[in-house]
């Protein structure tokens, strides 16, 4: 009987993930499969962007050495991630962003649309699974330690047919009804003259969007203090951080000449921001739906900082921590993670016989010998990283090195833990995350 249920359990997974033929019709559902999919409950999707396998063995190398695991490692379910767009082979954030919150490949230019054409979700509905989410009478929720306008969770509430609208962008999210929205951006909420918390507005508009706010009766806040201290009946909260990200994404050499930390020391952590939503969010009378991106991850990367992706990587793993102890305790919640692509193609070196990078003792060479970047402590010809004891208590010494300062793709997974979460298996496409979301959320299957 067992192994009748596996073979039952598989085979479903199997109808979910598979991407039809191009060109075939989809036959409906199943009777037996449309019975499995009628368990539903709250989904949490994390994206840390830019976070490929490389940059998730560096920071398990750094937190808790060679024979550890992190928050990232223990999530039980895993699939390889395949995130191509209609036109390109790697996956862009708003490109990819839009395919998770619709379901439909679009062109990698894309914010919320196809290119300059809008669309319809996978499943036929207007807007995105967030909208539908809404109209459903679920509360839905965007944290992201990047600025609103970050297409990680933008794209989820707003379309646009450029990217750089951020003006825009941060009005459609204002604008989106959303329960709960943490993250940065003050200055794009603000008119052209008007000082806020952190600087000067940018809006040509004349609008503020921050009283605004106030006027639909969010609870505006500002820093990690005023967040933690919420009244406990808050049900509509909207968390501004920063004048724009909650980092400071640029090289490790730029960070020292102007004295910048990696991260805005008032501003929460996206394991902080997510741990106030699910908090909000769990009174929801009929289940939630939270967006959260460490963005971090992926400006630093593609700035070639390791210093700041591990430090963003740290935060990332953290975050995964609150969400698993979450699904822990509310087991009826999915809790899935992936990124769209990996930023600045990040691998590592260590010592051996052929390999004479990192020697002990000595600087980094500013390059490999094929002139691939080498980044150590502090950036170019700094010392090699150690790793944390591995199961002897010896620390290994490495290097990190950088393949571009754009995106690549090839090395990302999708992780999970929680209902529905035997379907993240083998190979997934960047659509079966909206499908596996949404059947959850809405016990659909959508083929």
């Amino acid at each position: 009987m067992r192994a009748l249920l596996l073979a039952g359990v598989f085979a479903c997974a199997a109808a979910l993930l598979a991407p039809a033929p191009t060109g075939a019709q989809t036959a409906p559902a199943a009777p037996a499969a449309q019975a499995q999919a009628a368990q539903t409950g709250n989904v949490i999707f994390f994206h840390p962007d830019g976070f490929g396998v490389g940059h998730w063995t560096a920071v398990r190398l750094l937190t808790v050495g060679p024979d550890g695991r992190t928050n990232w490692d223990r999530l039980p379910a895993t699939a390889v991630y395949t995130g191509h767009m209609k036109d390109g082979l790697t996956g862009t954030s708003h490109g990819g962003g839009t395919v998770h919150a619709y379901g439909v490949r679009v062109l990698a230019d894309s914010f919320g649309q196809d290119g300059e054409t809008p669309i319809r979700q996978l499943a036929g509905g207007e807007g995105s699974i967030a909208h539908e989410a809404m109209r459903r009478g679920r509360w839905v929720g965007l944290v992201n330690s990047g600025a609103a306008y970050e297409p990680g969770t933008a794209v989820f509430v707003a379309s646009t047919a450029r990217r750089n609208n951020l003006e825009e962008i941060t009005r459609l999210v204002a604008e989106s009804g959303v329960q709960v929205h943490l993250a940065g951006g003050e200055r794009w909420y603000l008119p052209r003259g008007v000082q806020g918390r952190f600087g000067e507005g940018a809006r040509t508009d004349g609008r503020n969007l921050i009283e605004e706010l106030r006027g639909r009766g969010y609870t505006v806040v500002f820093t990690r203090e005023e967040l933690m201290a919420l009244p406990a009946d808050a049900t509509r909260v909207w968390g501004v951080f920063a004048h724009d990200h909650t980092f400071h994404d640029m090289p490790e050499e730029q960070q020292r000449e102007r004295n910048l930390p990696h991260y805005v020391a008032t501003a929460p952590t996206v394991a902080e921001m997510s741990e106030v939503a699910l908090r909000i969010l769990s009174r929801a009378p009929n289940g939630f739906f939270l967006v959260a991106e460490e963005e971090g991850t992926d400006n630093f990367g593609n700035n070639n900082n390791a210093a700041g992706s591990m430090e963003a990587g740290r935060r990332a793993d953290a975050a995964i921590g609150v969400f698993r102890g979450f699904v822990d305790a509310n087991p009826r919640t999915l809790m899935l993670t992936t990124a769209d692509s990996e930023a600045g193609g990040l691998a590592i070196i260590g010592p051996g016989t052929a390999q004479q990078v990192v020697r002990a003792g000595q600087p980094l060479p500013e390059r490999d010998r094929n002139g691939a970047p080498v980044d150590g402590q502090t950036g170019t010809r700094g010392e090699a990283w150690l790793s944390a004891p591995d199961r002897a208590g010896n620390r290994h010494p490495f290097a990190m090195s950088w393949a571009t300062l754009t995106d690549t793709s090839g090395g990302v997974l999708v992780r999970g833990v929680g209902l529905n979460s035997e379907f993240i298996t083998g190979t997934m496409d960047n659509v079966d995350v909206y499908r596996i979301m949404y059947r959850t959320l809405f016990g659909e299957v959508v083929n």
